[in-house]
């Protein structure tokens, strides 16, 4: 990364910050799905630990992962199994956000020209435009994974007397399969920002990508959907190479054409 790159970069997180509203929107919706909600879990499972629907989705958990008071099985339950696929939804939701506007903001701004002179080659430009969502969707998915887990194991020491171990999920989760994911959807979100009218037609299609995360969030609910660590490996380096390619595949079909077709 040359320093021509960086101060696009730099230029798109300051556009971002200083927009208090959006920043703000950024950091709310990660904050209540990461901290408010798991709160609410762990707070229920406390106070009526024995409710039907907390059964039976105990009743799917692998025998090897029942240790413990049925308290703390459950918090695992819930820590291990459903709340790693919210940081499969939050990289998408905060790097929507810049990636959207990646080229049609230039447009509506009027800055795009000032953008082409600048001394980069358009696939640079494109790479500096995904990285800058790639960069701030991976800061505010490692921030909120360290507030709750602070927040997590506070409670869970104040309620049941004892700390809770993570699993090894968490690390492929965070370092493998959430990038990766989060890179497929900003390099898409940005091609289509190119050929997009608005800034609202671009975040329109983005939310079409956040559907088949919901889903799967529904099916960890559900209980359907319970992965191991290897099976997240598998699905975390398929996604690395689906990222890999779609990125070059985008990058060489990024022409000047499709950027200043009004």
């Amino acid at each position: 990364m040359n320093k021509a790159m960086f101060a696009i970069i730099r230029k798109d997180f300051r556009g971002i910050t200083a927009n208090h509203r959006l920043f703000a929107t950024i950091l709310i919706v990660p904050l209540i799905l990461t901290l408010v909600l798991p709160s609410i879990f762990v707070v229920s499972i406390h106070f009526v630990p024995d409710d039907p629907d907390i059964v039976k989705l105990l009743e799917l958990l692998p025998e090897s992962a029942k240790t413990g008071s049925l308290e703390m099985t459950v918090t695992s339950l819930i820590v291990n199994y459903v709340l790693p696929v919210f940081f499969l939804m939050i990289p998408i939701m905060t790097a929507s956000i810049m990636a959207a506007s990646a080229f049609v903001g230039e447009k509506e701004r009027h800055t795009l020209e000032t953008l082409l002179y600048c001394p980069l080659t358009l696939k640079q430009i494109f790479q500096s435009k995904v990285l800058a969502a790639f960069f701030l969707s991976m800061l505010v998915s490692f921030l909120s994974f360290f507030a709750m887990i602070l927040v997590l194991e506070t409670e869970v020491y104040f309620l049941m007397g004892q700390l809770l171990l993570p699993g090894l999920n968490w690390l492929v989760i965070m370092l493998l399969v959430s990038p990766a994911i989060s890179l497929i959807a900003i390099t898409l979100i940005v091609r289509g920002s190119a050929k997009a009218q608005s800034v609202e037609e671009s975040q329109q299609g983005a939310v079409f990508l956040i559907i088949p995360v919901i889903l799967l969030v529904v099916g960890q609910f559900t209980g359907l959907l319970l992965m191991s660590v290897w099976i997240l490996l598998g699905l975390g380096a398929l996604c690395a190479i689906l990222a890999w390619f779609l990125l070059k595949k985008s990058m060489g079909r990024f022409t000047y054409e499709m950027l200043l077709k009004s």
